[in-house]
């Protein structure tokens, strides 16, 4: 009986501790691949107007939300003049177990605005650089990491035409992203 016991809390301290090295590895400051530029950014981004909820709409797929569907990411202004984030979807199917992980992101350098930096559990920190952005609605954007390993197409609406997500798609290919692993993410409106 000992035995089954120290199984079942081994199992989730190793789950723990392999999420963690998961995120530490993810939260690298990420550096151009050999041969590659730094990522173009967009020129501008008013933060007022990029706060609110985006709907995943596409993304690399990843340890950390590769069974994440409906996936959201809510961006609010905290007091201290940085963003709360909350990113959060459903385990599985749109009607599985609610997940929600919650962080904080802040532009570094005012001079880039399209650079930010998000904080995971406050210890870990990544690199969200926007290179695609509606700049004229803001109903959508584009963002990755100069390494290249993560890429999201984010959107108001909960669907996206072709022609949308085409669009998206080139942007990501132009500033040297592979675009055949982008995963289309299962949606669903939200309240």
């Amino acid at each position: 009986m000992k035995k089954s016991l120290q199984k079942k809390t081994k199992l989730p301290i190793l789950s723990l501790l392999a999420a963690i090295t998961v995120i530490f590895i993810a939260s690298c400051a990420s550096v151009p691949p050999k041969g590659m530029d730094p990522l173009e950014l967009v020129d501008q981004v008013d933060l007022d107007r990029y706060l609110g909820r985006w709907y995943e709409v596409g993304r690399y797929q990843h340890r950390f939300e590769d069974d994440l569907v409906g996936a959201t990411a809510e961006y609010s202004l905290r007091d201290d003049g940085r963003v709360q984030v909350v990113n959060s979807g459903f385990k599985d199917t749109l009607d599985g177990p609610y997940r929600e992980v919650k962080a904080v992101a802040w532009r570094p350098d005012p001079a880039v605005p399209g650079a930010l930096k998000v904080k995971f559990f406050g210890l870990f920190v990544s690199d969200y650089m926007i290179l695609g952005l509606d700049e004229e609605n803001y109903r959508w954007a584009v963002v990755g990491n100069n390494s290249r390993d993560f890429l999201w197409f984010l959107a108001r609406d909960h669907e996206i035409d072709e022609e949308l997500f085409q669009k998206m798609t080139d942007i990501a290919a132009g500033q040297g992203f592979d675009t055949r692993p982008i995963y289309r993410v299962p949606q669903k409106t939200r309240d």
